[in-house]
């Protein structure tokens, strides 16, 4: 989890990424396939842009929940990042945390999740963020 402006500050470093906007005040959160920058590239059926607003500090601090697609380097990095609350691997049986899990409830998400847990409750909202091995 981290905040919109936190992923566009650090997007070039992804081979790909899709996230889901946590917006308290819509239930329903707003998704977006979170692979180019905001305000390029299309929208798929069924998903709506990341909030627009006029005032560029409050988008920066939207909340979203992001899977990032890149090399170990910038995994580890990111786990240095306060900006960026890292979630336990998908297969690992820990319970992601109190906070996450709050925010992650309007999507049925409940308490003593798991990623693996997380993912799939959210696959409805956005089916990229299921866990997938090939």
């Amino acid at each position: 989890m981290t905040t919109l402006g936190d992923w566009q500050r650090h997007a070039a470093r992804f081979a790909n990424s899709h996230f889901i906007v946590l917006d308290p005040r819509d239930a329903d959160a707003d998704s977006r396939d979170g692979a180019t920058p905001i305000g390029s590239g299309s929208v798929g059926a069924g998903f709506r842009p990341a909030p627009t607003t006029d005032d560029a500090e409050q988008r920066d601090a939207t909340p979203i929940l992001v899977l990032i697609e890149a090399d170990e380097g910038v995994h580890l990095s990111l786990e240095d990042e306060p900006a960026f609350e890292p979630f336990p691997h998908p297969l690992a049986q820990k319970p992601i945390s109190d906070a996450a899990q709050a925010a992650l409830a309007p999507h049925g998400v409940a308490p003593g999740a798991t990623t693996f847990d997380a993912a799939e409750a959210l696959a409805r909202v956005h089916p990229l963020l299921r866990h997938r091995v090939f």
